[in-house]
């Protein structure tokens, strides 16, 4: 994995870099904002941007809608101080496929990292609850509009998912990862993530992100 650095903090730049390297993950390049990292990723094509939030001249949401525009095959996951959620609903509208919080440790970093690497985009714990209850609010035009979890539950057997994968869906959508979902159900992570990349393929998504929209539009939780 080829990686692009955009923070304005120095410190966190170099940290980031010395971990990543720990790990065999290559650093193309450090910006440190916005409209640095947009012409940054127009050169070297990055497979992957770690993107901060608040930087001088050009905030990393405004970057994230420029790079996605022209490169759209560039994953970028927001790494992060802001726990706001109205952040973390523009950004991932904007096109971040992910959003870690910087408190977070370096192994869980990394395995964030290593999750992206199958297809698994990253999110901080408790991030993807917000995001259900905000697809949900958009998809009912107000919330306690959605329909009810029998009806929910008759929609993921339209399309096919078993018993099992729709207690999966609903307990991602609820903000559990993977290993707690899998402590819940008695299964490995590693089973998690199988249920999760059929449950993707079987409804058409490309992302966790969008298997939390639907989940919220049919009120799987």
């Amino acid at each position: 994995m080829r990686v692009l650095l955009v923070d304005d903090n120095r410190l966190m730049l170099e940290g980031l870099k010395n971990l990543l390297a720990a790990h065999g993950i290559e650093v193309l390049g450090c910006a440190s904002n916005g409209r640095e990292g947009e012409a940054m990723a127009q050169a070297l094509h990055p497979d992957l941007i770690l993107m901060d939030i608040r930087m001088p001249v050009c905030d990393g949401l405004e970057a994230t809608r420029t790079i996605k525009a022209h490169q759209p095959e560039i994953k970028i996951v927001m790494l992060t101080t802001s726990i706001n959620d109205e952040d973390l609903f523009d950004a991932i509208k904007s096109g971040a496929c992910g959003y870690l919080i910087k408190n977070m440790s370096g192994e869980a970093f990394i395995e964030a990292l290593r999750g992206l690497e199958q297809g698994t985009p990253p999110f901080s714990p408790g991030l993807a609850a917000a995001l259900l209850e905000e697809f949900a609010r958009m998809a009912s035009g107000t919330r306690g509009q959605s329909d009810t979890e029998k009806g929910g539950q008759r929609e993921a057997e339209k399309v096919g998912l078993t018993e099992r994968q729709t207690e999966v869906l609903r307990l991602v959508a609820a903000g559990l990862g993977y290993k707690e979902v899998g402590q819940r159900l008695a299964l490995s992570e590693r089973t998690v993530r199988y249920h999760m990349a059929e449950i993707m393929d079987r409804l058409h998504l490309e992302n966790r992100a969008q298997v939390i929209a639907y989940a919220g539009k049919r009120d799987l939780k």
